[in-house]
């Protein structure tokens, strides 16, 4: 079986977002779909810190990335959890129906919970949309985009997640490739070394996160 295959489904990166005891909180997901007019639905981890909040508040929003929006949101808001820090902080935000929402992407869908349906690693949340809006007509980012363009790895917590990729650094071995520890970002380089002054576009951390392979 080719679980690769699935990688060629349509995907959207999102940030899902909540608000529970006072506290911002949300996490880069991929699986949004528009259930009927009304109502859409998200997949979330069981082990992430917005899966609980959410089923807490019973209200959610999306934010639609861009292509255009900056990557760091993606590994802030999914390498991190909002257990340990407050992941809004240098964000742009606003809250929509008290939740609050990133300005760096496409727009907004704010909803309240009417359903909840449990999988073996994930909860499925169908939200009925309350407030939606758009702050820009940029081009959506796709999972593809991420993955091919901005280098980006797949975190062990999504849906999508597949364990072997080895074969990605064989078909760059002319070059070296050095990986970011906490987010996974790839960089190809012909030199041996990374300079002092390199930050992954992704996560933000310097080189000392990175190894050669």
């Amino acid at each position: 079986m080719d679980t690769k295959i699935l990688r060629d489904l349509s995907y959207g990166v999102y940030i899902a977002t909540t608000k529970y005891d006072n506290k911002n909180v949300g996490c880069t997901i991929n699986s949004v779909i528009q259930v009927t007019t009304n109502k859409i639905a998200i997949s979330i981890n069981h082990d992430n810190y917005t899966n609980k909040c959410i089923k807490k508040n019973n209200m959610f929003a999306i934010s639609i990335l861009s292509e255009k929006s900056n990557p760091k949101l993606i590994g802030t808001f999914g390498y991190n959890s909002s257990r340990d820090i407050d992941k809004f902080n240098d964000v742009e935000y606003e809250y929509i129906l008290e939740i609050p929402v990133i300005k760096d992407t496409l727009g907004y869908v704010v909803c309240k919970v009417v359903d909840i349906i449990e999988v073996d690693t994930h909860t499925i949340f169908i939200g009925e949309i309350k407030e939606c809006n758009k702050y820009n007509n940029e081009i959506p980012m796709t999972y593809l985009y991420y993955h091919k363009e901005l280098k980006g790895k797949t975190p062990k917590n999504a849906p999508t997640y597949i364990p072997d990729e080895k074969e990605e650094a064989k078909e760059n071995k002319k070059k070296n490739i050095f990986v970011c520890r906490i987010c996974g970002y790839k960089f190809e380089s012909d030199l041996d070394e990374l300079s002092d002054d390199f930050k992954c576009p992704i996560c933000g951390r310097g080189k000392e996160f990175f190894e050669k392979i």
